[in-house]
């Protein structure tokens, strides 16, 4: 689903680049927020073994076509999500040049493939400047989790001001954003960004 600012939604596959790239053309963004998934709501276990394959494709693909119709139409920013428990295993807590856990197994490997392709479209696609945000384990309305869980909680109101606050701050480039805990730094998005992990609206 795209949207633009003042504009209603337009529904739009993603894999499909020629309509994407008119539809995109069309807005006309400055700026284009990257939040495409493909996961079953609350991460429903039955679900998630075709989901995590599909979600691979969004990141990669998805990713690539909706990054080339952003420098055909001009954009001059893209943020885009990403999750921040793909870190190689190493001492912690790990920080945005730690390297991901590209040497992972089974569903794990195609995940991180996935979000290193997101990452590497992300960054690496002039003329604009990217924005990778490493989100946690969301959780509150929308979600699915009404309450934190799992090592690297986010609540979505923080992991949503994240996301308005790079739209116009911090350089290029990837932040975590998590709340505290013993595992990945958010200490970045605070400093660069003024991001604090207890923002709720």
């Amino acid at each position: 689903m795209l949207r633009g600012f003042g504009a209603d939604p337009v529904a739009v596959d993603v894999f499909d680049a020629r309509r994407l790239l008119e539809v995109v053309r069309s807005a006309q963004p400055q700026i284009v927020m990257h939040q495409l998934t493909d996961l079953p709501m609350g991460l429903e276990p039955s679900r998630m073994a075709s989901a995590i394959a599909r979600n691979a494709r969004i990141r990669d693909e998805g990713t690539r076509n909706l990054l080339t119709a952003a420098a055909a139409a001009g954009a001059r920013r893209v943020v885009a999500q990403s999750i921040a428990w793909a870190y190689a295993p190493g001492p912690e807590p790990h920080r945005e040049n730690d390297a991901l856990d590209l040497g992972a197994v089974g569903s794990r490997a195609m995940s991180v493939r996935g979000i290193a392709a997101l990452e590497y479209w992300t960054l690496n696609s002039p003329p604009f400047a990217g924005v990778v945000l490493r989100y946690g384990q969301l959780y509150g309305t929308g979600t699915g989790a009404d309450r934190s869980g799992g090592s690297l909680p986010l609540h979505v109101d923080a992991a949503a001001h994240a996301a308005v606050l790079s739209i116009a701050k911090g350089a290029p480039g990837i932040f975590n954003i998590v709340e505290p805990n013993d595992h990945v730094s958010s200490e970045k998005a605070a400093i660069q960004l003024g991001w604090h992990a207890d923002f709720r609206r």
